[in-house]
């Protein structure tokens, strides 16, 4: 018997190995913990089976093979669950699935919608998250500031002069 890769502390045969083998998830978090122990156990069928109708359409087997196959995967943390209970038909959960590629560590990080679909709990797509907001290190150069270029004209008759 082994812990669970979902990072639950439980142990596979109590988490995420019921769901794979096809059991039911009975929450959005719970569907989501399966989900990413399917990358690292290379449980495809689980990762086709548990999308949406809509979500199956662009899974490509043999890009997620790849993926589970050339990744180290790390550890799931989650970070929100909106919803996705056992009596909800929608739940949301944020999480960061850590792994590395080619010695490169990475931090996929994403908001899943769930939904159920035939009483079944399946990943239903994810929020696009916004952008993320610039910020400015150096204090704005002003219209009439010597140039930042070096150039000793002013900004606005050398780099910042609009076409």
């Amino acid at each position: 018997m082994s812990l669970c890769p979902c990072g639950s502390n439980l142990e596979f045969e109590a988490c995420c190995g019921p769901i794979i083998a096809g059991a039911p998830a009975q929450t959005a978090e719970a569907l989501m913990r399966s989900r990413y122990s399917a990358y690292v156990k290379k449980e495809y069928g689980h990762l086709e089976k548990s999308l949406s109708e809509t979500q199956r359409k662009d899974f490509d087997v043999a890009d997620s093979k790849r993926w589970a196959e050339t990744s180290e995967w790390q550890g799931l943390t989650i970070h929100q669950v909106e919803k996705g209970g056992v009596n909800d038909d929608q739940g949301m959960v944020h999480f960061t699935a850590k792994f590395r590629t080619e010695g490169k560590e990475h931090d996929h990080i994403e908001a899943a919608l769930f939904a159920r679909e035939e009483g079944r709990w399946v990943y239903a797509g994810y929020i696009q998250p916004k952008g993320t907001p610039v910020r400015r290190e150096e204090p704005k150069v002003g219209r009439n500031d010597p140039c930042p270029c070096g150039s000793g004209k002013k900004y606005k008759k050398c780099c910042g002069v609009k076409e």
